[in-house]
């Protein structure tokens, strides 16, 4: 059976509204809104006031998890005081209340029996305080696995600092300063993210949605402090109980529109062989890669 997924060009607070009750779910209980909250510096990022309806709308909480990468990547997620810091400079803690689910140890560790390269995913503890998830999604391109959308909230995204390591050395080391080892190869990587993204839609099963936002496309994911300005122009909202579906839209949306910076952010999505992620969470039964566009 073909996934569906709604699909509006307009690109409003109120249209990520829309694109949800198209969806037909009433997330239950405390619900966890995955955003990314942007980088120090990076100018593409989706604002707090952009989502406010959405993540009202549910009673959410904004929930975040520290970054692997450090002082050397430019950036300052590293770390639980100065990301609060940088969270409150972005407002997120204007609008809403906002956890960063590793901010205190130890993480929950949970095990992938069917993993293609993982056999456990380790996550801000604080994941087991909420009972379903809204996953709003930023899509746009990324310097390591090509793209990010659905996939990779649930991945990285959800992922504790020691978590992100092991997904980026492909299960080799969860220290993130066992640098050597932190760069998994073309396909292990993709494979991993994969891995990790099964285990939260596991967890979350039927109380689960997903909302990518077509907007600001650069070929650089809102993790980069010095990020290249948008390639593309706009194209949309995307919403889905499916994250391979709404993902793989997203890139044929792309690959479909006669936009010309089309070329330069494929080139980036392929180079990393980004739409592996896709095949091997298909592959994986998070979902599937035929859909339905429903456009409203």
């Amino acid at each position: 059976m073909k996934s569906k997924v709604y699909f509006t060009r307009k690109i409003t607070p109120e249209a990520i509204v829309e694109a949800y009750s198209k969806l037909g779910i009433e997330l239950p209980g405390k619900v966890a809104v995955k955003v990314h909250s942007g980088e120090k510096g990076n100018q593409n990022y989706l604002p707090p006031d952009f989502f406010k309806p959405m993540v009202d709308k549910v009673h959410g909480t904004i929930v975040e998890c520290n970054t692997a990468y450090g002082d050397a990547a430019g950036g300052v997620r590293d770390n639980t005081e100065s990301h609060w810091k940088l969270i409150e400079d972005h407002e997120w803690t204007k609008y809403f209340d906002v956890d960063l689910m590793d901010a205190e140890g130890p993480d929950v560790i949970w095990q992938i029996p069917g993993g293609k390269v993982l056999k456990e995913n380790h996550l801000g503890k604080n994941i087991l305080n909420y009972d379903s998830m809204l996953v709003l999604a930023h899509f746009k391109g990324h310097p390591m696995g090509g793209y990010g959308g659905a996939l990779k909230q649930l991945s990285i995204g959800c992922a504790s600092r020691s978590g992100k390591a092991l997904i980026h050395s492909a299960g080799k080391t969860d220290d993130r300063f066992d640098t050597w080892k932190m760069h998994a190869d073309i396909n292990a990587f993709p494979e991993a993210m994969a891995d990790a993204a099964s285990s939260v839609t596991e967890h979350f099963k039927g109380r689960i949605a997903f909302i990518n936002v077509m907007k600001n496309l650069s070929v650089d994911c809102d993790c980069c402090m010095v990020a290249e300005d948008p390639c593309m122009k706009d194209i949309g909202i995307l919403a889905s109980l499916d994250p391979v579906a709404v993902d793989q839209t997203c890139i044929d949306l792309v690959l479909s529109s006669d936009d010309p910076g089309k070329e330069h952010f494929m080139e980036r999505v392929n180079s990393r062989n980004g739409i592996h992620t896709i095949e091997a969470a298909a592959e994986l039964g998070i979902g599937s890669r035929e859909y339905e566009l429903i456009e409203f």
